[in-house]
């Protein structure tokens, strides 16, 4: 009894249900940040250095690494 006034239960466990959907949607709905969007290929190949001890050996990491990608697009 709500109010003074019977109310089947089937309608109080649809309201509960409802309810908790509903309020579940607006705690997790928003706006999403911009930050995290993950980054691009090219953003990742800029940010890595490649720490050699050698002319040679940066030359080589480089041409293995180039070459790993060219085995993966096909």
């Amino acid at each position: 009894v709500i109010l003074g006034r019977a109310i089947k239960n089937e309608y109080l466990a649809l309201g509960t249900i409802f309810g908790t959907v509903g309020l579940t949607l607006l705690a997790t709905g928003g706006k999403k940040e911009a930050s995290a969007a993950k980054p691009t290929l090219e953003q990742v190949k800029q940010s890595v250095k490649v720490d050699a001890s050698s002319r040679e050996e940066e030359e080589f990491i480089k041409n293995f690494i180039a070459e790993a990608e060219k085995e993966s697009k096909h």
